[in-house]
Order: structure tokens, then sequence, then C-alpha cells
């Protein structure tokens, strides 16, 4: 579909039933605190979808593949499939450094890094093997440069911020990350260099094998 003009928004897919958008970069997907914070994924969706409801969300830094319901039944039912990780989501980025490839038989390598809310520094999250939430991402290497590495990556489970925190974790944060990367690694990008770049799920009413794709802006 074409851009909508009035929204400014890309609609990548829609039926009666479920709506795909790519989100841009700085756009919240819901709203936040206060006046300012009103524009977002969510509110702009609405005006084209007036039924359009939430299934899950990215960072207002991440660009790319967002799914949303239409109508509180679907919502209910996409809401499922995520918890039971039967949509299959996957992000590309760009960190820093070079990080080789990974010699498991499938070529992905995999980050179990346990995840739980930085409590004073909210709404940081941090690696906290006692007492965070199990989580788990993939990731394969794309390209790399002298300084820096392409990854494709698969977020196993979908704790918030997770890409973030487990490659600064391992010691290649994020290019532009200004939440979890130090100064210099920040400043090597203009945003956050993470795009959620494809989206299968099995469609909620016909069953049907949906695969949507969006190439990283970057």
């Amino acid at each position: 579909m074409e851009i909508s003009e009035p929204t400014g928004l890309e609609t990548v897919y829609a039926d009666a039933h479920l709506v795909v958008f790519n989100k841009p970069s700085g756009l919240l997907s819901v709203p936040g605190r206060g006046e300012d914070k009103q524009d977002c994924l969510s509110a702009r969706a609405q005006a084209l979808f007036a039924d359009a409801l939430i299934v899950h969300r990215l960072d207002m830094s991440t660009s790319g593949l967002m799914l949303m319901a239409r109508g509180i039944a679907m919502q209910r039912l996409l809401n499922a499939a995520f918890a039971g990780r039967s949509i299959s989501k996957r992000y590309t980025a760009v960190v820093a450094g070079v990080l080789q490839a990974d010699h498991s038989a499938d070529g992905w390598g995999q980050i179990d890094l346990a995840i739980r809310v930085d409590w004073p520094n909210r709404p940081l999250r941090m690696v906290d093997p006692a007492e965070g939430k199990p989580s788990c991402t993939r990731w394969q290497p794309l390209s790399a440069t002298e300084h820096s590495t392409r990854l494709l990556l698969e977020p196993v489970t979908g704790r918030s911020h997770q890409l973030r925190v487990h490659l600064a974790a391992i010691g290649h944060p994020i290019l532009g990350d200004a939440l979890y990367a130090p100064p210099p690694v920040q400043a090597q990008a203009p945003r956050l260099l993470l795009h959620a770049s494809r989206l299968e799920l099995e469609h909620p009413a016909s069953g049907q094998a949906l695969c949507f794709e969006s190439v990283a802006p970057f």
C-alpha cells in the first residue's frame, strides 16, 4: 500500500483482521506521559483504522514492521500467538566491533542472559542472572567492516530492550544506542541502527502463512 499522507505512516498490509505498519525511528509505539508524547503509531493507526489495537511494541528509536489487530477478538488471538511464540520476528542491526560467525550447526549464535528492570534507572534494563527473567537472542553476522558488524537478530523471548541489552552485555552495543552504548559508539550513527525487518505469522482468521519484509534504511 502507499504511504498515507494524513498520518505519514506507511501501511505495509491491511485486511479486516490485522494491519502491518512500517514504523519510523523516533515515533513512539503508544502514547507516553505528557502532551508532547501523544503522537505515536497507535494514534496514527487509529486515524486510519478506528479498531486498530496494539499487540506488541517497538522502542521509539527502533524502526520497522509492527503488527496491530483489528478489534478485541483479533487482539486476543494475536496476543496468544505472541505469548506462544508462534509469531517470528527478525531484526537487522549494526553493532560495534567485529562479531565472528558462530560455529554451531545452523550458523546462529545465541545469547542467554537473564534481564530485569534496573529499578533506580528506569526504564533501563540490566542483566541479572539471579533475579532476571530468562531471555534469549539468536544472532547471525551478515557483513563486517573493520569497526562494525551488520547482524541478523532473532529474539526468542520478548523482553523490553532485550536486543539492546544483550548486545551491549557481550561487548557489541548497537551503533547510535543512546541508552546502552558508550558515547563513542552512540556518536557513530545519527539514530539507533536497529530495524524490525521480517515478520512471519499464521493469519489468525484464514490460517494463511504471512511473511512481511522491510529493508533496513541504514
